[in-house]
């Protein structure tokens, strides 16, 4: 550290914080005169008073700046300073009114009385006991976070990973990751490998120690997982391990032999080659095969005489004429065990559950419909009207204070009571899902599984339902033919020619699938965001944040969900001095903004605000959709408003859970349906732009799909048709599972 000088002064104002590496650059308040610093530092806030160790530098385009290389943070001294500190939003339930009071209480003691004498804040005007207790609560975690953040520093995390670890492992945070840093990589989600092999090396850990073997080829294996794979090759995964930790092949293989014998990992033979698979799929691979083959082997003894009276006992009621399929299915669905149902849009899916409800009905049968995301199930609900719920919600998923302990209460001791549960868009659903699920159906309890196989596939590992359909075991009604009334709709016709690998029908006239030819990315960019904010809602009035939904397959470039989040939200939601925002890294989140919940809280609370009803529940989960409602930057609070009824509080370090959504991925949009679907057409990774992308894309779309960019770039995803593939054993596996109880019961 020689040659450094060292300034101290307080922190003015944060112009620029990068949350994944903590590059900050602030203005400081330095023997009275504003100096700009820079440097990567944990979270500073507006008011705090630092010491810096660095060397002036000149920027050639912002001029003469302090560049830090290591910091101490000092305790705020004058009024002024503490003030500044406290109205930052550094400890919760403090704002600035809050704080103004408290140092006109209190003064220079402010701080003081904080840490040492908590008991007089209710002095304070606008304090209660309550609010006192969080505002204590808030500043010891706040200093013993602090403290996290300064060791995991010297190591090269960032402030965002020190954040997880401290909600992980609390006040021993530090102790653990001395013990063995690669234990982040496992306990905490977003923390890789990676970054604890880069702790263990700062701490001088042996580049072949156990813990980083182990843990190195176990993070080969989740990178599997990630991909969408159950399991994976041996070479491969050599390969791969050897690459990542940078030793011999060879000192991969001893180590995954003997994690294979302590029980750590699973080899198996599969096409006479030897894979790997984590213990947890595995295991949830047997289950499913076990299952799915025992509940297609119970098939119903009830006899129904006059089932083909009460099918069209079904049709005068509703007025319609089913197709031989439909008609097949419906049969299907009485005496089968487990019964898929697959077809694209406008084959008449919703028809048959409609008009199997209606007969199970009338039998005085029991029945539950599910769909994996609270989007998916809603619609379901409006289809059917019925009650509908989540797979999660269903199996009534609880939850213990520390999240590895949350379970679904539904299971084999406590089943799910019903003659029939019905699931729909199956495709989505994976392994680990499937397994609860099946977990939770006993002997007897027929299941139907609705979905359509050509779309994307679950964004968790597995292929379920294509790989029960390939196993030939369960009976299967592919519906392929497209009703009259669909026909009329540009959107279906075109999803099925785009998944027969034909060039859709493009702006036929009165219709509602439109292409706009588009030459550069930039014309795209402002084209889309021209069409979402006036052209579109003066076409047929329809509402930019409520109908439209902007979908790209890519997260990056200035066509990415990225830019044109940002490019939307100045557009749709600009600032205004009435609307209140907070920055959370590169994010802006402002009263007004449409967003997503991308990860699954199971223990959220929310109310629900519509109709006057007072019903409360938990859980948001992963896809769905809200509007923030408000900010309160006093009590450091966000309230999102999901499907126009659930209101939800978010702390604000609860702010990864939520996204910009003005534009999602495609894959992040599965489950859902749009009125207006708007994407992009444009170069990008062949791996992305591929048909089964497109199709999922334009089935999304219920009123309007419109397609901007160029003609090639569409041919080019029709015409490819790779898809990924995904290494699961579930197909083979429920074979095998079949012929061992039938070889069974021969003897």
């Amino acid at each position: 550290m020689s040659g450094l000088e060292r300034i101290t002064g307080q922190i003015v104002s944060i112009i620029y914080y990068n949350e994944h590496n903590g590059y900050t650059v602030a203005d400081m308040d330095w023997e009275e005169q504003l100096v700009t610093v820079v440097g990567f530092f944990p979270e500073l806030q507006e008011g705090e008073q630092v010491s810096l160790s660095g060397k002036w530098v000149t920027h050639p385009e912002y001029g003469m700046q302090f560049k830090a290389e290591s910091f101490h943070v000092e305790i705020p001294s004058s009024e002024e300073s503490i003030e500044k500190y406290l109205a930052s939003g550094v400890i919760k339930g403090i704002g600035p009114v809050t704080a103004k009071r408290m140092v006109r209480h209190f003064g220079k003691d402010t701080l003081d009385i904080i840490q040492f004498h908590p008991y007089r804040l209710t002095e304070v005007e606008g304090i209660g006991e309550k609010k006192a207790e969080q505002i204590i609560l808030s500043y010891e975690e706040q200093q013993g976070l602090r403290e996290v953040m300064l060791f995991l520093q010297n190591y090269g995390v960032t402030p965002r990973y020190a954040v997880k670890l401290y909600k992980k492992y609390g006040e021993k945070t530090i102790a653990t990751l001395k013990e063995n840093p690669y234990k982040m990589a496992e306990d905490v989600i977003g923390i890789g490998f990676k970054i604890a092999d880069q702790v263990a090396m700062n701490m001088g850990i042996d580049p072949r120690s156990n813990y980083r073997i182990t843990a190195g080829v176990k993070y080969a294996l989740y990178q599997v997982h990630n991909n969408g794979h159950i399991y994976y090759p041996e070479e491969q995964l050599i390969a791969n391990a050897a690459k990542l930790l940078e030793v011999p092949r060879e000192e991969v293989q001893n180590y995954l032999v003997d994690m294979v014998m302590k029980g750590h990992i699973k080899l198996e033979m599969i096409d006479e080659e030897r894979v790997y698979y984590s213990i947890a799929f595995y295991r949830a691979e047997e289950e499913v095969a076990w299952r799915i083959v025992a509940l297609s082997m119970t098939e119903s003894e009830e006899n129904i005489i006059d089932l083909q009276d009460k099918i069209n006992g079904v049709e005068k009621k509703n007025n319609i004429l089913l197709a031989a399929r439909q008609r097949q299915a419906i049969e299907e669905s009485m005496d089968k065990g487990v019964l898929v149902i697959t077809g694209g849009p406008g084959t008449g899916k919703t028809t048959i559950i409609n008009s199997i409800l209606d007969i199970l009905e009338e039998m005085d049968e029991e029945v539950l419909l599910a769909a994996p995301t609270g989007r998916a199930a809603k619609r379901m609900a409006e289809a059917t009207g019925r009650e509908a719920k989540t797979i999660h919600r269903l199996l009534e998923y609880g939850f213990a204070k520390e999240e590895e302990n949350q379970y679904f209460q539904k299971n084999e001791e406590a089943p799910l009571e019903a003659d029939v549960v019905i699931i729909d868009e199956v495709s989505m659903v994976d392994i680990l899902l499937m397994n609860h699920l099946l977990k939770a159906i006993q002997p007897g309890t027929r299941l139907i599984l609705v979905g359509d196989v050509d779309q994307l596939p679950s964004v968790g590992p597995g292929n379920v339902l294509k790989d029960i359909i390939e196993s030939g075991v369960v009976k299967v009604v592919q519906l392929n033919e497209i009703f009259r009334q669909a026909q009329e709709s540009m959107i279906v016709v075109n999803a099925h020619h785009i998944n027969k690998g034909e060039l859709p029908l493009l702006n036929v006239k009165n219709k509602d699938f439109f292409f706009h030819r588009i030459h550069t990315k930039e014309e795209v960019l402002s084209t889309l965001v021209d069409l979402c904010s006036t052209r579109l809602p003066k076409y047929k009035g329809f509402d930019p944040l409520q109908d439209i939904q902007v979908l790209s397959p890519m997260k990056k470039g200035i066509l990415g969900v990225h830019q044109l989040n940002q490019s939307l939200q100045e557009k749709l939601n600009s600032p205004h001095k009435n609307k209140k925002q907070k920055q959370m890294g590169e994010v802006i989140f402002r009263e007004g903004d449409k967003v997503m919940q991308i990860k699954n809280n199971y223990n959220i609370r929310w109310e629900n605000i519509a109709d006057g009803e007072e019903l409360k529940g938990e859980g948001v989960f992963n896809g769905d959709f809200g509007i923030i409602e408000s900010i309160d930057l006093e009590e450091g609070k966000l309230r999102v408003i999901f499907d126009e009824e659930k209101l939800v509080e978010y702390e604000f370090n609860q702010l990864d859970e939520l996204e910009l959504a003005y534009a999602v991925t495609v894959h992040k949009s599965q489950g859902s349906e749009f009125s207006v679907v708007v994407m992009p057409m444009s170069w990008g990774p062949p791996m992305l732009l591929t048909r089964n992308l497109l199709y999922t894309a334009v089935t999304r779309a219920k009123s309007l799909v419109v397609l901007v960019g160029l003609e090639k770039y569409l041919l080019d995803m029709i015409k490819n048709n790779h898809i990924n593939k995904r290494y699961t054993g579930l197909s083979q596996r429920i074979r095998d599972k079949l012929n061992f109880l039938l070889n069974e019961q021969e003897l």
